[in-house]
């Protein structure tokens, strides 16, 4: 599956997408140390799961990350401006 990530780290993923959990690539690397959620969501749809996405602003990703986590990026960082894939599995 996903690279070179473990198959625990990758199954964690999945099952947060599988659940109908929006997830970003960012929200992976952080919660489930998935460094290339794009392959993860490749091999997902190759199994054929419906993996929906879009383009969400990093604000947004940030809001969830900190629920949890806390992530303070640079004051100059254009949060709102920069946009992040998110992705999910439809039911």
């Amino acid at each position: 599956m996903a690279g070179k990530n473990s198959p625990g780290l990758t199954t964690a993923a999945k099952e947060h997408l599988v659940s109908g959990l929006p997830l970003t690539r960012l929200e992976a690397l952080i919660f489930f140390g998935v460094s290339n959620l794009p392959e993860l969501v490749y091999e997902m749809r190759k199994q054929g799961w419906k993996v929906e996405s879009r383009a969400v602003p990093y604000a947004a990703a940030l809001v969830r990350v900190n629920k949890h986590a806390t992530l303070k990026p640079p004051a100059n960082l254009p949060v709102r401006e920069i946009t992040l894939t998110e992705y999910w599995v439809s039911k």
